[in-house]
């Protein structure tokens, strides 16, 4: 009887410990605790999912992984990343059908610093699977020039360049919250004129853009962004709801916390799913 209790106190202690140094929690939008399962099977039944991540969390890459997987095995998928900019879509195709060499594809699409250790093996399971893949994003310099000589210098491009931007002038509305936030954040700085916000808004409207474009009935369309562009529904989401409001859309943030097991109202109203990571996790760069 003594060796049975002791077995308890250990197992019990054992189990107690695993949950203390769980590195993460997934909540849905009522608050409540959900496994990364559940999440998957009801990712299932939308359209379109926005992954909103902090580009330098591990976890979050991790799980990215781990949810096209997933979902890989139950609908056909197509991945969109800000990760590219649209002009380079043609070597993000050459590479993932095997033309281009890793090596010329690094050199030729503008890959982030942290691609090696954080994109690189979405991107590489989808050449494995023959996933498509969308670089969804405006070249930074159009988003730059938004910002510095705002919407109408855009107009004056030629227009084989205009086609790597969403449809010009594109809707705009400068009183959602998150515009609204960004003047606020940069009210006392040099970046505080009404074309910062919109500089962020070309960003959201073309990946937005991208994504209806590419949008195929019958597939999932999983999206991966930061967080900011499409928390509290706005952003991107705001944007295909405005080119295709037929488009179903789950929403995935990510929270980095001390307490993984706390989250407030304010938190739960910021997309479908919410993962809050312990905020110790290491970051990639």
């Amino acid at each position: 009887m003594k060796n049975i209790l002791t077995l308890f106190l250990v197992f019990f202690g054992i189990s107690t410990f695993a949950q203390e140094v769980k590195p993460y929690q997934i909540y849905n939008s009522k608050g409540k605790k959900i496994s990364f399962e559940k999440m998957v099977k009801e990712l299932q039944k939308s359209d379109l999912v926005l992954f909103g991540e902090f580009h330098d969390n591990s976890i979050v890459h991790w799980l990215q992984l781990k949810t096209i997987k997933a979902l890989a095995n139950k609908k056909p998928l197509i991945l969109g990343m800000e990760m590219f900019e649209r002009d380079n879509q043609v070597y993000l195709n050459e590479y993932l059908s095997g033309k281009l060499s890793e090596e010329d594809f690094a050199k030729s699409a503008r890959l982030w610093n942290n691609y090696k250790t954080d994109y690189k093996p979405i991107v590489d399971f989808a050449k494995e699977n023959q996933i498509e893949v969308i670089a969804s994003n405006v070249p930074r310099k159009y988003a730059s020039l938004v910002y510095k000589q705002g919407e109408e210098a855009l107009l004056d491009l030629p227009e084989e360049e205009k086609n790597w931007i969403a449809p010009l002038p594109f809707p705009y509305d400068a009183t959602l919250p998150a515009y609204v936030k960004m003047m606020e954040m940069f009210k006392d700085s040099d970046h505080a004129n009404p074309n910062f916000p919109k500089a962020q808004a070309i960003k959201d409207a073309t990946m937005g853009y991208s994504i209806v474009s590419n949008f195929k009935p019958n597939n999932l369309f999983v999206h991966f962004n930061g967080s900011y562009h499409s928390n509290d529904y706005e952003g991107i989401y705001w944007y295909v709801k405005k080119y295709n409001p037929e488009i179903k859309i789950a929403t995935i943030t990510v929270l980095e916390k001390a307490n993984i097991y706390e989250i407030s109202s304010t938190e739960k109203q910021l997309a479908d799913y919410i993962i809050i990571v312990d905020e110790d996790m290491t970051k990639t760069f």
